[in-house]
Order: structure tokens, then sequence, then C-alpha cells
């Protein structure tokens, strides 16, 4: 198992930034596929980013490309979702999950493992 911890969220302007980290701690991180989502009151959780075992390959949803950027260091044991041009509609509870599997894997059941979230607040 693993365990992990969010943190990093808060308030920004639009068109800022913000940087959330993700420890986790437990069996080994890099044997996990690991991945960002995010939840908006009223909406279910979508998939933000996931990053391969060893942070060679990232896949992004559409509307966070070109603006988010998702890495980790399995020295540390940390992954991090790097929010920049931050928008309202990013306002949401950020979680990072991990997985078991490899490949394409973008939806949240395809995850065994997930932290406690924080919250993101984009104002206009």
């Amino acid at each position: 198992q693993v365990q992990l911890v969010e943190s990093g969220g808060g308030s920004a302007q639009a068109g800022g930034s913000l940087r959330l980290s993700c420890a986790a701690s437990g069996r080994t991180f890099s044997t996990y596929t690991m991945g960002w989502f995010r939840q908006a009151p009223g909406k279910e959780r979508e998939f933000v980013a996931r990053i391969s075992r060893s942070g060679g390959f990232t896949y992004y949803a559409d509307s966070v490309k070109g603006r988010f950027t998702i890495s980790r260091d399995n020295a540390k044991n940390t992954l991090y979702l790097q929010m920049n041009s931050l928008k309202p509609d990013d306002t949401a509870v950020y979680y990072c999950a991990a997985s078991d599997k490899i490949g394409y894997i973008i939806e949240h059941w395809q995850y065994d493992y997930w932290g406690q979230g924080t919250q993101v607040t984009v104002s206009s």
C-alpha cells in the first residue's frame, strides 16, 4: 500500500500560478503510475494529468494542456503539479492518486490509492 498527502493548494488570481505536491509513503513510490484528478462542486471527479513510473511519459487533459505540468521525484517520493495561467474554471479540490497499472490510465476507477485532496480556488 501507499499513503498519499497533498499540499500546496490555496487561492490565486486568474493568470497566476500554484504548485501542488503529493508526498507518498509506504510501498516503493517508483512502482506506481501517478495521476492528478480534480472535483469541482456539483461535478464529477475529472482527470487532469498522469505520469509514468519513471517520469518519462506524461499525459494531460485537453483543458490543462500547455498550462499544467506533472512531474515526480522518485528519490523524494513526491509528485508535483505545476499550474500556470490559472483560470476560475480550475477551481476544485485536487487529488493525487496512485495506480498499480501502466499505460493509458485516465479513469478514476483505474487508480487504487488516493490522497485526501487540497483545495484550489482561482478568482477572476
